[in-house]
């Protein structure tokens, strides 16, 4: 079984803010002395390589700013020039107005004979042919893009032109993901050291492009620093919590899961999350359903066993099936699963909250579950086991939809929005809150109610109650359909009952999940995939994860098999 694997698993990823990229810049300048002056060489020769890799040699119009990102793009520009490529920069501020380094660079580039003009739109002679390096604005951008700069901004984007943005397409909020007024729509960005927030947020995301990481020099202690509370999951470090299967070994040694999942209706989402549970390796799943519905469930199981328990008498669970549910966890289940389809009544909002204060098997409250907690959240703090907690942004809104939240979150930095007369505001108006700060909010609930936040999504955020924070790269849009979220539950309470810890068991679902998604997108297309699918392809990601990440061999050499974080069909676009 596996044991704090992701604490002692090769360095991780960091993604980082426009501050905590600042505080690198600055303690390699002050501490390990290299110039900023030499970071922006570093810089400027890493942009200029990789278009010089992606490209033939051709006409590059370089737009640049007049700070540090446009030192960056004139470095790219004077040594695309000695190289023999025809290289313009057009800058858009004036002489005086250019940053020191930037006006050092300037210079440099004028005497080398590189062609510069200072104005403040192109035109189609410009584009004609070309390729754009937009160096405009980098992570530093505090105001929205108006007036010349975002028609030209707009005129870039209508043409045709490739693009490739130096450290962030400009006009995204290197922090949240945002656009500023308006942005550069990119088809690769190159920055530097590590992926900044906004590169992986959407609507960032889309106009980052695929993301080259390139390596300046910032020292690796700067890079990998515990106080940089962002991780993005790579296969080579999530390959590794994959639980060890012994060769003598019984069921009973991959955990017994109970799933109380399933109404009226609602029996589809019981059965995806049964059957994801058991492909994700447990030994044993169980599932809890209304007595009067058992035998639907009876006709339809296979590898599953069943726990009829008290119902209301309309398909749905009544209350009296806690007792029920307890004495099974504490002679035979290992973990629950709760909420898929078990649809919201007052009953089924009862035996919830008593579970959670009465059980002390490790949880994941998914769904209905989460539902039945809508302005309640004060509850999560005194639940008795560990609880992995499994929101979409609408699930998410009902658990902040409470007064108490409101006011609470109003002190800090960012406030929820203004709420309706009455104290509660509109799911609607939450959930774009959510979506537009997506990795605070989780980090922020995480934190205040000791659980583990899966918040699903575009990324998915895994948010841990230290106050770590995970980016998942895996997924689509074909997984935008029913039941994928029962079948993550499913995967999740399953790596729960084979011996990973919460934050493991989160890590390695969420990513698998994405994964297995992605494997099935590439054989049924993203418009035709359905839940299933997704446990159909759960022992290809399987065999994947374990091929393609690190292998440990006697017990304790870690051999390296792949640093690149895009491969050709699955995960995501960045490479390092």
């Amino acid at each position: 079984m596996a044991n704090n694997l992701w604490e002692v698993s090769p360095e991780k990823m960091k993604v980082v803010t426009a501050d905590e990229m600042r505080e690198i810049d600055r303690m390699t300048v002050k501490g390990y002395g290299i110039s900023g002056t030499v970071l922006m060489e570093r810089a400027g020769l890493a942009v200029a390589e990789k278009i010089r890799e992606l490209y033939e040699r051709r006409k590059v119009i370089v737009l640049s700013g007049g700070g540090n990102n446009g030192g960056d793009g004139i470095v790219a520009a004077r040594n695309l020039h000695e190289w023999g490529w025809n290289v313009k920069i057009i800058l858009l501020s004036k002489e005086n107005k250019l940053s020191p380094d930037c006006l050092k660079q300037y210079k440099t580039a004028k005497k080398a004979g590189v062609v510069i003009a200072f104005r403040d739109h192109i035109t189609g002679k410009d584009l004609h042919s070309a390729l754009v390096v937009d160096a405009l604005f980098g992570t530093g951008l505090s105001k929205n893009i108006s007036g010349k700069t975002a028609e030209l901004i707009s005129f870039i984007n209508a043409s045709d032109a490739p693009v490739i943005s130096v450290d962030i397409p400009s006009g995204i909020s290197s922090d949240t993901g945002q656009i500023m007024g308006d942005a550069v729509r990119s088809d690769y960005t190159i920055t530097f050291g590590l992926p900044k927030r906004g590169h992986l947020l959407y609507p960032g995301a889309d106009y980052t492009g695929r993301l080259f990481i390139e390596d300046i020099g910032f020292p690796d202690e700067l890079l990998y620093a515990e106080k940089f509370k962002a991780e993005l999951l790579e296969k080579r470090n999530v390959s590794l919590l994959i639980p060890e299967r012994q060769r003598y070994s019984h069921k009973g040694d991959y955990g017994h899961v109970l799933v109380i999942a399933g109404s009226r209706g609602k029996t589809g989402a019981a059965f995806m999350c049964a059957k994801a549970c058991l492909r994700a390796g447990a030994g044993l799943v169980t599932i809890g359903i209304p007595e009067s519905l058992l035998d639907i469930f009876q006709s339809r199981v296979t590898e599953e066993m069943t726990l009829p328990l008290p119902d209301r008498g309309d398909g749905t669970l009544s209350s009296k099936a806690l007792e029920k549910i307890l004495q099974f966890l504490s002679e035979k289940a290992d973990v629950l699963a709760i909420g898929p389809g078990i649809s919201v009544t007052d009953d089924t909002k009862k035996l919830v909250r008593e579970l959670l204060l009465k059980s002390a098997a490790p949880t994941v409250i998914d769904a209905d579950a989460i539902n039945s907690l809508e302005g309640n959240k004060q509850i999560l703090k005194k639940a008795k086991a560990p609880i992995i907690l499994t929101p979409h942004a609408g699930e998410m809104a009902r658990l902040l939809n409470d007064t108490r939240y409101k006011m609470q979150d109003a002190r800090t930095n960012p406030p929820l929005p203004p709420f309706a007369k009455g104290g509660r505001g509109g799911i609607t108006e939450i959930i774009r809150y959510i979506e537009k700060d997506r990795i605070n909010i989780a980090t922020k609930f995480a934190k205040e109610t000791g659980t583990y936040l899966v918040l699903k999504g575009v990324p998915t955020v895994i948010a841990e109650p230290e106050g770590r924070v995970f980016i998942n790269p895996t997924g689509n849009s074909g997984m935008a359909s029913a039941g994928t979220g029962d079948v993550l539950a499913g995967m999740l309470a399953g790596f729960l009952g084979q011996g990973l810890n919460p934050l493991e068991a989160s890590i390695l679902g969420v990513y698998m999940h994405g994964l297995a998604g992605d494997m099935a997108a590439k054989s049924k297309g993203e418009h035709s995939l359905i839940a299933s699918d997704i446990i159909d392809s759960i022992p290809e990601a399987f065999q994947y994860l374990q091929d393609t990440g690190y292998k440990i061999q006697d017990k304790d050499i870690m051999h390296y098999e792949s640093c690149i974080l895009h491969h050709e069909g699955y995960g995501n676009a960045y490479t390092s």
